[in-house]
């Protein structure tokens, strides 16, 4: 039941909107193309079993864990609350 000037299902709307994002956005970041055999960042071999399970793949696994942990979350929010629009 969605309230005010909503209409019923508004809520659930949002949502899916948000998590079709999510995984359109992860599609988006997911390699592409002939995997390398060497770290483009530190230069270390990558394992022929991560080359073959992602196909594309340009980083080892530790260099890649860094890389996601600086990205951080992102996005907006979809809800639109007074406190979210004062930030």
């Amino acid at each position: 039941m969605a309230g005010g000037w909503a209409r019923d299902g508004a809520v659930q709307d949002q949502i899916d909107d948000t998590v079709s994002d999510a995984v359109a956005e992860a599609r988006s970041r997911m390699p592409k193309g002939e995997s390398a055999e060497y770290c483009d960042m530190c230069g270390e071999d990558i394992p022929e079993k991560r080359r073959v399970a992602l196909p594309g793949v340009r980083t080892c696994v530790e260099c890649q864990a860094k890389r996601d942990k600086a990205r951080g979350a992102s996005g907006f929010n979809r809800r639109g609350s007074k406190d979210s629009q004062l930030r």
